[in-house]
């Protein structure tokens, strides 16, 4: 995993709402030791909700049971307002609470307790993958949609994840450098990621 403290891009900011001080102290600590800036930190959903509409975080923290407001509440109402990566937090690992979270934006869950490690690759992947969607809305955005948007997206995703793969075992490439490289060849070939996609599959393009 690439940690965000060795590179030169502006440190990920972080919102976190846990109503356990000692785990939201646990997960401060963890997050500053590994490069990311927390700009905030509450122990209720509804203050995270104010949290994230004053310091526009990349990404929020969030327990799923909190005073105020639930996790997965909050996340509703922080992804409908702006672009920001979500995780909850949660004891359980409930298929229900899982479709529930995703309805609301959320992106990824991480069950309680976990390891340093846990929580770092959590993030790094949940900041990947958001990271991946916003660019593909982007793309849809300024080439219009090929059919309906929703098919266009799911289609291009689909040709970006098997092109990923096929980087990240042609290339050793890890998931992150991947989609970069396609992301940056289509920017500068001005065509569509997903035209991109297909030429690393047929092999007519490689790093």
């Amino acid at each position: 995993m690439n940690d965000p403290a060795t590179t030169k891009r502006a440190p990920v900011r972080v919102i976190i709402a846990e109503d356990e001080a000692i785990v939201r102290l646990d997960i401060k600590e963890i997050l500053l030791s590994a490069g990311y800036e927390v700009v905030g930190e509450t122990g209720r959903g509804d203050e995270a909700v104010g949290l994230a509409a004053e310091t526009r975080p990349d990404l929020a923290i969030l327990d799923v049971k909190m005073p105020g407001m639930s996790g997965i509440q909050a996340a509703r109402e922080i992804t409908s307002d702006a672009r920001v990566a979500v995780m909850v937090l949660t004891a359980f690992s409930q298929r229900e609470l899982i479709e529930e979270a995703r309805d609301a934006g959320v992106a990824a869950y991480l069950v309680k307790p976990f390891h340093r490690d846990e929580l770092l690759s959590a993030v790094d992947n949940v900041l990947a993958s958001c990271q991946q969607e916003w660019a593909i809305d982007a793309e849809i955005e300024t080439f219009g949609p090929e059919g309906s948007a929703a098919e266009d997206k799911i289609a291009t995703r689909r040709l970006v994840e098997e092109a990923k793969g096929k980087l990240i075992e042609d290339a050793a490439m890890n998931e992150a450098e991947a989609f970069s490289f396609i992301q940056r060849t289509a920017m500068r070939t001005r065509a569509r990621m997903r035209e991109i996609a297909r030429q690393v599959i047929d092999g007519s393009i490689s790093p």
